[in-house]
């Protein structure tokens, strides 16, 4: 699991994807968002600009990011 120290009050889903490396880019990051393959807390969410907070987790391709 990776844990993402955030710094305000919340991250846009796709610019946690690219902080956290695992996209390449902000175009790839709403791609994967787009086809479904991003959780926000367990459910599928297709919301690019998705405002994530402290205590979410976020899970892409296995890959679990804890916002804390």
């Amino acid at each position: 699991m990776i844990e993402f120290k955030l710094e305000g009050e919340f991250i846009p889903l796709i610019s946690l994807l690219k902080a956290t490396g695992l996209v390449q880019s902000g175009g790839e990051a709403q791609t994967v968002v787009e086809d479904g393959l991003v959780k926000y807390n367990d459910t599928v969410d297709y919301r690019k600009r998705l405002k994530v907070r402290v205590g979410d987790v976020v899970d892409f391709m296995g890959n679990k990011i804890k916002i804390v």
